[in-house]
């Protein structure tokens, strides 16, 4: 089990908690994204270079993603890809995507980018926030307790 990080839009606080508990916890994180990013040196945690373009990150992570993974993203139909294939995916500010709720999420999103392209809705996101990262840190020490049962002794 590792955790993939679609890392160009997640935030730098969400990063660091990431790094942090791979060291801790000594699960693999690695950042997927078409720009450098700098990590902490541990054997822990990796970025993966992509090429540029309209969801080439989203399909490497696809592509990796095994039963059980963790991705990290705000990009519902990315989370629904990893959900298909039996990861789960996280909301840099908390939502954890499952079997029984990305679907919702996908048509929800569906519906209000269809609202924004008829200018019914201007406005984006909240900033994100303390409330988001602590919802983040809650879920992701959830899944790293559920990883850490299912591992197999050492």
């Amino acid at each position: 089990m590792q955790v993939w990080v679609d890392a160009d839009a997640c935030p730098a606080e969400i990063k660091e908690l990431l790094f942090r508990a791979a060291k801790r916890t000594q699960i693999k994180v690695t950042l997927v994204a078409n720009q450098p990013m700098r990590t902490p040196r541990s054997e822990f945690i990796d970025s993966l270079l992509v090429p540029a373009g309209l969801n080439v990150a989203d399909q490497r992570i696809v592509e990796l993603t095994e039963e059980g993974d963790l991705v990290v993203t705000a990009d519902i139909p990315l989370a629904a890809q990893v959900v298909e294939k039996g990861g789960q995916a996280l909301n840099p500010r908390g939502a954890l995507y499952t079997a029984e709720n990305v679907g919702q999420r996908l048509a929800v999103r569906d519906l209000m980018d269809d609202l924004r392209g008829e200018g019914q809705i201007t406005g984006g996101p909240a900033n994100f926030n303390a409330k988001d990262r602590q919802a983040f840190a809650n879920q992701l020490d959830r899944w790293l307790t559920a990883a850490k049962k299912q591992r197999p002794v050492e």
